[in-house]
């Protein structure tokens, strides 16, 4: 069935991507997802700087729904939602890393490494491999393989 879920988010972000940069937003991410019962094509838009607001989110909605009923490939019912990715949100693909290059993450990784499985920094760099960031008084460098990590997400910032 992940295949299915896979290939659903797949087809529906090609359809979201025309539409997101006709507004001004970039695609974070879209999944097709089954909760309690419900079947839901979630739509993740972002926007630098400043990130999207509520009209972002409506424009996109109107639009994408009438694409998606054009499309008319999804055989059951399913609920959209269009919002942003939101704050503190988890680093998944490279396209993520990439948009987030410079901006303060969070690294949990499965083990510890020298005494801590939490670390803070300035994303740098990353490969299909690896992420580095830059962490601590002495800005040094620190590269994890991603293979090593739980979670990567951007830091909260209150």
């Amino acid at each position: 069935m992940a295949g299915k879920k896979e290939s659903v988010a797949g087809r529906a972000e090609e359809i979201l991507t025309p539409i997101a940069e006709a507004q001004g937003v970039t695609v974070y991410d879209v999944e097709f997802v089954k909760e309690a019962g419900e079947r839901y094509l979630r739509a993740y838009i972002d926007k630098k700087p400043g990130g999207v607001t509520i009209d972002d989110c409506e424009a996109v909605s109107r639009a994408y729904s009438d694409a998606l009923d054009e499309a008319d490939f999804i055989p059951e019912a399913y609920i959209l939602e269009v919002s942003s990715p939101g704050l503190g949100r988890q680093l998944k693909k490279d396209r993520h890393l990439a948009y987030s290059i410079g901006e303060e993450v969070e690294i949990k990784t499965y083990k510890e490494v020298d005494g801590s499985r939490l670390f803070v920094g300035i994303l740098t760099a990353f490969d299909k491999d690896t992420v580095t960031i830059r962490a601590g008084d002495d800005e040094r460098e620190i590269t994890f393989h991603r293979k090593d990590t739980a979670t990567i997400k951007l830091t909260l910032d209150f």
